[in-house]
């Protein structure tokens, strides 16, 4: 069982930086793959970023590619999304998820998920 807290979404005006973290619950965090997805309104989930177990792995959303960076702290249990040169598009309820596959780009692929957090960009 893993227990996902989201945090460090705001309100924040296009091209500014956020860093989202998710702090997990569980001795095994570090066996697990992590991703981040994210919901705007009126749209289905996405596929935002994932990270392997000891971070050597990772995938991005074409759109996010060289604007967003996951990355993890296995001693602290927290895998964090550094976002930068936000965009209005980027406005959406952000989730962290975890998976006992390596990495994973669709949701079917994780098993646990935090509450959310919500970033709003505005332009």
């Amino acid at each position: 069982q893993v227990q996902l807290v989201e945090s460090g979404g705001g309100l924040v005006q296009a091209g500014a930086s956020l860093r989202l973290s998710c702090a997990a619950s569980g001795r095994t965090f570090s066996t697990y793959g992590m991703g981040w997805f994210r919901q705007a309104p009126e749209k289905e989930r996405e596929f935002v970023a994932t990270i392997s177990w000891s971070g050597g792995i990772k995938y991005y959303v074409d759109s996010v590619k060289g604007r967003f960076t996951i990355s993890r702290d296995n001693a602290k249990n927290t895998v964090y999304l550094q976002m930068n040169s936000l965009k209005p598009e980027d406005t959406a309820i952000y989730y962290c998820a975890a998976t006992q596959r390596t990495v994973g780009r669709d949701s079917y692929e994780y098993a646990y998920w935090g509450q959310g957090t919500r970033v709003t960009v505005s332009s």
